[in-house]
């Protein structure tokens, strides 16, 4: 029985009084990763790139969008490894290849004919980048460039002999760092934090007993540093390579100790602290990188470091701190997760994780990785920012794997997946500076590689405007990126309603289905449009001339990310009310588009014809975005594409799939909006028993950030789900989740949502959104019920 406002008013207001308590209120203290030892500082990272060191990923990461570090926590010398989100080495190049126009009408006539074989090679010969390309995902010392660390800050405390009580922990709910133990009869603590407000990395060091605060500091890295002392404070700087034989990008990190009592010296490359009662760490960093096409330089980061050192200075640490929380958890306490009512078993983090991995069955895990993700992308994805890469903003190599850069064909846009329904919008908004930085260089792309319309990207882009294909079209290939994370812009609209963003962003739209209008070619058997040469990514199939291949016409990726494109593309014409030519002829295009297409086998193609998978267990489900993230597909409005979709997501995981942590991690969503939600919580285990690092950090392996990002999406999309035009509470709620509440995600329409349940079953949710505002739900795919805003703000609903 439903409960509304109208019914029965003493009891409405016990009942709704008990909802609105649990929900609204749902406390952040156990929200902390916990540790009983160090991270040891004295094992050397290996310098491979694709080699995870195991001492990092038991560090801690911190973040303000722009500065992030990793704290080690190690008693006699403390390693922070340091982070500065423009230190890419690289530069701006021309990949553009001009023989690719003339030889796609060949290709295409190819692979039209079935001469698979034929056509690839042609394809690989000229569908390619010019030039060294990403390096193969070894790209420091090419024009591509590397995202790699700032380098290390060295806190060395001259006393090795042995301590106990120690703790380390990181609280999520105030983004602060913390070691505490005693050594020599002496109790010391540390407490580090980034502060956005004030753009630099904080570091109080204090003990019980006064005068105890003794340590040598220096700053360094691999290469192309020089560390030295300079007005009262420590200066490390230099240029990295350019990918052309010369100096590239130029950075700076200052760093500058404020004592109470005690000395302070600065002596070639070192800072010296003698018998201080506490000294507070102040450091800032900065590059000269700016995000404007075609120059990329231009800031100046001397000045800007000094000043953001000079302020920070002139307040005290309790000044700090507060402004830091303050800011941070305006955005962090908006929602709230409770799997686990009543005491939490005091299991440390890292060996929470090992025993999962034995008996997966831990609601509070399941909570710290929801809000971790949360955390994550709040510490990496600032307004003002880059967006979050491949490791957020977190590496400790000169040659991180796949170049940290920014992974079009899934990464990056799953990075931003929890960003709207976990009231985070504004952590997108970095993203939307960079898909506006690439229009520029993508139009000459278009212009060039294709003589067509418009702008276009590819698998891959850095902070230089590449747009190119890769090096090798097997991956490189993929014409689709522009589409899919263009989609990310009705996304942030349909969450926010945001006018202004709609108005400014409606351009990159409108250029990015001109590409598509000019790229997209009849199928001579079909008579549909179908968009090629493309690749599923990274997908291999086995063609009718026995050839192995990645090249067709029409995969089922391309042209469910183009139908998307052009569904946003109309809504936000409407939205606008836009009325011209470039509308009806997308509107013409999208009814003749090439849909989704089921196999004898009851599967979700993958390719325009059946072909079989050289890896039935491929990590990539490219063909099932229209699933998620996009909503061509859904259990409600389309069960029968549903269905296949769902047959083809069992068989990739009966043969291998989900193997991989954002993999696993994207199988959350799909599960979730299929309404399995046994299976959807199966592969967030996956992704919590085998691609999880001690400190929470996922794994493809090596570490990848975006693991992280898509579990915290996944969990949101089991407890709540908008993209068919209703509110759907609790779609797929697994049995291991008997009781629990959430306050504050997000549903299209600009709603706020809490949801309260218990033994399995829906009890109460909250609405929150503008008086009168209308709207649906449904309760786990049940019947759908309207609803209107009422005066106060809230519709509330019993049952």
């Amino acid at each position: 029985m439903k409960f509304h406002q109208s019914h029965l008013i003493a009891i409405a207001i016990f009942l709704l009084w008990s909802c609105q308590s649990a929900t609204n209120d749902i406390k952040q203290s156990n929200l902390k990763l916990w540790y009983n030892q160090p991270a040891d500082a004295s094992v050397a990272d290996d310098p491979s790139g694709w080699k995870d060191d195991p001492e990092w990923l038991k560090a801690l990461p911190l973040g303000n969008g722009s500065l992030g570090v990793m704290v080690f926590g190690d008693v006699n010398k403390e390693r922070i490894q340091l982070n500065e989100e423009s230190m890419w080495s690289g530069s701006p190049a021309d990949n553009d290849n001009p023989a690719a126009a003339a030889a796609l009408p060949k290709i295409r006539q190819l692979l039209f004919e079935g001469k698979y074989k034929e056509a690839t090679e042609l394809t690989n010969q000229t569908m390619v980048c010019k030039g060294a390309g990403s390096g193969h995902g070894n790209g420091a010392e090419v024009p591509f460039g590397c995202f790699q660390t700032l380098g290390d800050l060295w806190i060395d405390h001259g006393n090795p002999t042995s301590f106990e009580n120690y703790h380390r922990q990181l609280d999520l709910d105030e983004a602060v760092v913390r070691v505490r133990y005693t050594q020599d009869g002496v109790d010391y603590q540390r407490e580090i934090f980034t502060s956005y407000p004030d753009q630099v990395m904080v570091a109080r060091f204090s003990a019980d007993q006064p005068g105890q605060i003794s340590f040598t500091c220096t700053m360094n890295r691999p290469e192309r540093y020089q560390t030295s002392a300079e007005d009262d404070q420590l200066v490390m700087a230099g240029a990295l390579s350019d990918g052309k034989g010369g100096n590239g990008l130029q950075y700076m990190a200052r760093l500058k100790a404020v004592s109470k009592n005690g000395e302070v010296r600065y002596e070639g490359d070192q800072m010296i602290v003698e018998n201080a009662d506490e000294v507070t760490l102040l450091l800032s960093a900065s590059t000269n990188h700016v995000l404007e096409y075609p120059d990329y330089t231009g800031r100046d980061y001397e000045t800007i470091t000094q000043q953001n050192l000079d302020k920070a200075a002139a307040k005290s640490f309790d000044e700090l701190k507060r402004s830091h929380t303050k800011e941070y958890q305006d955005y962090f306490q908006r929602v709230g997760l409770d799997l686990t009512p009543g005491e939490i078993a005091p299991i440390p983090t890292d060996e929470r994780i090992e025993q999962f991995k034995q008996n997966p069955s831990d609601p509070h895990l399941v909570e710290l990785m929801f809000q971790y993700g949360r955390y994550l992308l709040i510490s990496s994805s600032r307004p003002g920012t880059l967006p979050a890469n491949l490791q957020g903003i977190w590496a400790n190599k000169i040659q991180t794997p796949w170049n940290g850069d920014y992974h079009t064909d899934v990464n990056v846009e799953m990075n931003y997946w929890p960003a709207e329904v976990t009231n985070l919008s504004e952590m997108h908004l970095p993203l939307f500076d960079l898909i506006e930085s690439l229009v520029e260089p993508g139009t000459k792309t278009a212009q060039t590689q294709y003589e067509l319309d418009g702008w276009v990207v590819h698998p891959i882009t850095n902070i230089w405007g590449y747009t190119s294909p890769g090096e090798a079209a097997s991956w490189g290939m993929h014409t689709g990126a522009g589409a899919w994370i263009s989609t990310h812009i009705a996304e942030h609209y349909a969450f926010t309603g945001d006018q202004n963003f709609l108005k400014r962003m409606y351009p990159v739209l409108a250029s990015s289905v001109r590409f598509y209008l000019d790229w997209l070619v009849e199928d001579p058997v079909s008579g549909k449009l179908v968009s090629g040469p493309a690749v599923s990514p990274e997908n291999t199939f086995i063609a009718p001339d026995s050839s192995r291949s990645q090249i067709s016409m029409g995969p089922a990726h391309d042209q469910q990310v183009i139908w998307q494109l052009f569904t946003d593309f109309l809504m936000a014409s409407n939205q606008l009310s836009i009325d011209d030519e470039l509308i009806r002829q997308v509107a013409e295009a999208k009814e003749q588009l090439a849909g989704p297409e089921i196999s004898a086998d009851g599967r979700l193609m993958e390719w325009a014809e059946a072909f079989p998978e050289v890896e039935p267990g491929h990590r990539h489900i490219s063909h099932l975005f229209a699933v998620h993230p996009g909503a061509q597909i859904s259990v409600e409005q389309t069960p029968e594409w549903a269905a296949a979709a769902k047959k083809s997501l069992d068989y990739r995981i009966e043969n291998g799939g989900g193997h991989t942590g954002w993999s696993a991690a994207w199988l959350v969503s799909q599960y979730a909006r299929l309404h399995e939600a046994e299976k959807a919580r199966e592969s967030l285990n996956t992704v919590l028993s085998k691609s999880t690092s001690p400190n929470l950090f996922g794994q493809h392996p090596p570490f990848q950030m975006d693991a992280n990002f898509g579990a915290t999406a996944g969990i949101a999309e089991m407890l709540l789900q908008s993209h068919t035009g209703n509110i759907n509470l609790l779609p797929a709620l697994p049995e291991a989740w008997p009781n629990g509440e959430v306050s504050g995600l997000k549903a299209r329409g600009n709603f706020t949502v809490n949801i309260q349940w218990k033994d399995g079953r829906f009890e109460c949710a909250e609405i929150f959104g503008r008086p009168a505002q209308k709207g649906s739900y449904r309760i786990n795919g049940g019947e759908v019920q309207n609803f209107e805003i009422s005066q106060d703000g809230i519709y509330r609903i019993i049952d």
